[in-house]
């Protein structure tokens, strides 16, 4: 059994701008689709929210604005799986509700070892 990072991306998503209804409708999408991968016994760990601002530390103690000054899309949040293999991984991404909000779903392996 492998760890995977399922990494949710999304274009800059204003939740201000939300209603609460829709934040309701979201959240019970996010915990079903959760509580079915964890039923699974397959959810090794939940993420954190990502606030959309940050820095970023290179070499040399140089200090950017950041994360994700280049691209447009922000890292909301991941989780950490359990699979087999990356298609196991990739199956359980499906259905996640960054999807249908215009996000993607990043499935990396945590270890670099011999998986396949």
């Amino acid at each position: 059994m492998y760890e995977f990072a399922l990494l949710f991306r999304q274009e800059d998503y204003d939740y201000s701008k939300v209603s609460p209804e829709k934040m309701k409708e979201l959240a019970v999408k996010w915990q079903q689709w959760l509580g079915r991968i964890a039923d699974q016994g397959k959810l090794s760990n939940s993420g954190l929210r990502f606030a959309p601002k940050g820095k970023v530390l290179r070499a040399g103690g140089i200090v950017t604005d950041g994360p994700f000054v280049d691209i447009k899309e922000m890292l909301g949040s991941f989780i950490v799986v359990s699979a087999s293999d990356l298609e196991e991984a990739l199956a359980l991404a499906h259905g996640c509700p960054a999807i249908e909000e215009n996000g993607s779903v990043e499935v990396r392996p945590l270890f670099a070892g011999n998986f396949t």
